[in-house]
């Protein structure tokens, strides 16, 4: 990534992100193991061509979010993503509580999450490797990479991208070559007979977050050169890119592993096996399936790197906006260090806590929420523009398309997960009594002044 940080006021030969630096930001952020997979769980009870079908629709949704997200960032073109939209379009408490959401886990767990499953995949590799100091270590290294300078950041977010589209066309490259051609004859062990509508629309909750990322580039939008344009073109681009991958990479499992085999994923766990692993040994012998893994830790790699980018800046344009220490904000030509370090520290804090799993699902309905107040904020412009130019109706449609899904997966997650709601309870509470704290001290500094 060829960027330069600019501060509150842009410096004119600061160099900044295009959209192939934007494409590859988005793609980072989004593919991650749940392509690796879903299918596994999917194949126990749909066939092949409701599972592919599933990622068709999990396509539409994505690009229905990235469309509206588009607009809000030609109407707000500026870093923050929806702490900064919340705060421009519904009210400013909305945008804290979304802040501190991100500053507290939405950015520093699923850190720590990809480092754990990292230093496991690592061990399958190197057996006596232990993986909560391999993925401490992994973060360690990334957090000293992205503060050394913006070029060593942007050199080293760019190499692992594209070692990462390396691996993954080398992957594909396998499966086509050598997997089958033929539409695949199983059926699925559950056939419910007919088509399976309960298992479908479940499986779009899995889908929709193994699509997450989406947005990655609205965080850090200042940094793009004409985000107002930029910004839209890559996150658009991005998810078409990643939504053709995932359904070739889906059709290669599908079309090459019987349900017996697919459900090697029930093992993720304790083996560290994915789809991925089962086809290459499948069509290429043990060795190939080992070297899977490397695949697999350079995906997590990439992903973190990503986060670890983008997250802080969310902190930066809190602190400027003075909702948090003038540290954070960082200076002039630098990484926002501060921001950071506080990040990658909550994250370490994490590697440690075990275990992540039921947190990071909390985190998912948390932010799922935030995400789709965000796009209720573009629905609310387009029914009273007051003075900012009326939405297009297509990002309208877009927008309404997300929130139906949104809701559908908050109630998944409420109704399958009744600690939710308190945590997501204390979360809002401490979050707004520091939002009202620190409206009263600043209050109290400009009567003082």
């Amino acid at each position: 990534m060829e960027a330069m940080y600019h501060a509150a006021v842009p410096n004119p030969v600061s160099k900044k992100l295009g959209v192939r630096s934007g494409v590859g930001l988005v793609a980072a952020n989004m593919i991650g193991a749940g392509v690796f997979l879903s299918a596994g769980f999917m194949a126990q009870d749909m066939a092949a061509g409701p599972i592919l079908l599933a990622w068709v629709v999990g396509a539409v949704l994505a690009l229905a979010g990235a469309r509206a997200y588009a607009e809000l960032a030609r109407m707000v073109p500026r870093s923050g993503g929806e702490y900064r939209y919340l705060s421009a379009l519904l009210h400013p408490s909305l945008g804290y509580l979304s802040g501190w959401a991100s500053l507290l886990v939405g950015f520093s767990a699923p850190v720590a999450a990809d480092a754990l499953a990292a230093g496991g995949f690592a061990r399958t590799v190197f057996p006596s490797m232990n993986p909560q100091w391999a993925g401490a270590g992994l973060v360690v290294i990334l957090t000293t990479l992205h503060v050394v300078g913006l070029k060593t950041s942007a050199r080293t977010q760019n190499a692992l991208i594209l070692l990462k589209v390396a691996l993954l066309a080398g992957f594909v490259w396998v499966g086509l070559r050598y997997g089958a051609t033929h539409w695949p004859a199983w059926r699925p062990p559950n056939d419910p007979g007919g088509f399976p509508a309960v298992p479908f629309v479940k499986s779009l909750f899995f889908i929709a977050f193994a699509f997450s990322g989406w947005n990655a580039a609205v965080y850090a939008a200042e940094e793009f050169d004409q985000p107002e344009r930029t910004v839209p073109r890559a996150m658009m681009i991005g998810t078409i890119l990643v939504a053709i991958l995932y359904l070739v990479v889906n059709w290669i499992f599908v079309a090459n592993l019987t349900p017996e085999q697919a459900s090697v994923v029930f093992r993720y766990e304790s083996d560290r096996v994915t789809l991925g692993h089962a086809v290459v040994e499948t069509l290429r012998g043990p060795g190939w399936a080992s070297a899977m893994s490397v695949v697999t830790v350079v995906v997590f790699a990439s992903a973190m790197s990503a986060m670890i980018f983008v997250g802080p800046r969310v902190f930066q344009a809190m602190a400027r906006d003075g909702y948090l220490p003038r540290l954070f904000a960082g200076e002039p030509g630098r990484p926002p260090v501060a921001s950071i370090l506080l990040q990658s520290a909550l994250s370490l804090l994490f590697v440690f806590r075990q275990p992540l799993g039921d947190l990071i699902s909390k985190v998912g309905a948390v932010l799922t929420l935030f995400s789709a107040l965000t796009v209720l904020g573009l629905i609310r412009v387009w029914l009273h523009p007051r003075e900012r130019a009326r939405p297009s109706p297509l990002s309208v449609v877009a927008a309404l398309v997300y929130v139906a899904l949104a809701a559908y997966m908050l109630w998944f997650a409420f109704a399958g997960a009744v600690s939710v709601l308190p945590w997501l309870g204390v979360i809002s509470a401490f979050a707004l009594a520091a939002w009202a704290a620190t409206r009263w001290a600043r209050r109290g500094a400009d009567a003082g002044a």
